[in-house]
């Protein structure tokens, strides 16, 4: 992998003051009562109870809380990263491999409080990071339990581990809250978002969150230890006969984003939830199909991860077979 800059580092949130911490989370709030966190903008009142089509309404609920060792090397470290999962999603894709909590939004009830000391455990136990899985949806709840843990020591960089299809003026309030963006580029074409995730206009609105974390984080950027302390590292999954189309994708970060921010190529696809029933999606993806997407990814002089944390620049290029 290229070489990319190695900094001591002091999280964003520890630089914020107070009160615009505070005047973040009040923002987050106001976004949450006639619901816009999401760019569905569904316009429930979640704060009164009801259930948005992300399936959460006003009380935190959260799938599990623990160090995880399979993210990429160095989001996960050698003492892991301190996930969080959070249930429910804004997406609503067939093949997601989270499914009982994304869909069925299993886990328990947190107040902030209990969140904050859930951080403040994970750093105690080495997590080298705060890894907010699909957190959109409680952002509000989140911010809070945040600027509750800081004032308990928290001292780690924040990851912000989304799908990608995010609310600008949601980002804009993160903006010094999140230290590392991890988003999903899942598609270029808006057929395929909708009929596989449910979702209109994926592709605009994911191109423009990618622009606007860009913007605030720029490329990703890792300490002495190798472990990512600030940035943006852009997810993308490899799907069955080229429906993700990678290539579109690849250009854009290229061309759009910059040759600093790392691509983490995901092989892991399986026919999991409804995937199973739709005859373009069931079945695991081919050695052929993934090593075409890493030729495109080498062919647009981009880096980053394989899912076996392979270095690309590793990869001898006269073995890869295009489809």
């Amino acid at each position: 992998m290229r070489k990319i800059n190695k900094i001591s580092f002091i999280p964003s949130y520890l630089t914020i003051s107070n009160s615009d911490f505070i005047s973040k989370i009040d923002g987050l709030y106001s976004l949450m009562e006639d619901c816009k966190l999401c760019p569905r903008r569904c316009g429930i009142k979640r704060l009164k109870g009801e259930k948005g089509l992300c399936g959460a309404a006003d009380k935190l609920k959260i799938g599990s809380i623990n160090l995880h060792f399979g993210e990429e090397p160095p989001i996960s470290g050698k003492t892991g990263s301190g996930t969080i999962f959070f249930s429910g999603c804004s997406l609503k894709c067939k093949f997601c491999q989270n499914y009982p909590i994304s869909r069925y939004c299993a886990g328990n009830f947190y107040d902030t409080a209990e969140l904050a000391d859930g951080i403040i455990k994970l750093q105690e136990k080495g997590a080298v990071n705060i890894n907010l899985v699909t957190s959109m949806h409680y952002m509000p709840f989140v911010a809070e339990s945040i600027f509750l843990a800081k004032k308990r020591g928290l001292k780690i960089p924040i990851v912000y581990n989304s799908s990608g299809y995010e609310e600008g003026r949601l980002l804009n309030l993160l903006n010094g809250i999140i230290d590392i963006y991890l988003p999903d580029i899942k598609y270029s074409d808006n057929k395929y978002a909708l009929r596989y995730s449910g979702v209109a206009g994926y592709v605009e609105t994911n191109r423009k969150a990618l622009k606007i974390m860009y913007e605030q984080v720029k490329g990703l950027k890792i300490n002495m230890n190798g472990i990512a302390v600030s940035g943006l590292l852009i997810r993308h999954l490899v799907l069955p006969g080229g429906i993700s189309g990678y290539a579109d994708s690849f250009k854009f970060i290229a061309e759009e984003l910059g040759r600093d921010v790392p691509v983490s190529l995901m092989s892991q696809y399986f026919p999991a939830y409804k995937a199973q029933y739709d005859h373009k999606l069931n079945r695991k993806i081919t050695e052929r199909e993934y090593s075409a997407a890493v030729k495109e990814l080498i062919d647009k002089n981009l880096t980053g991860f394989f899912q076996n944390d392979t270095d690309i620049n590793d990869i001898d290029i006269d073995v890869i077979e295009a489809v």
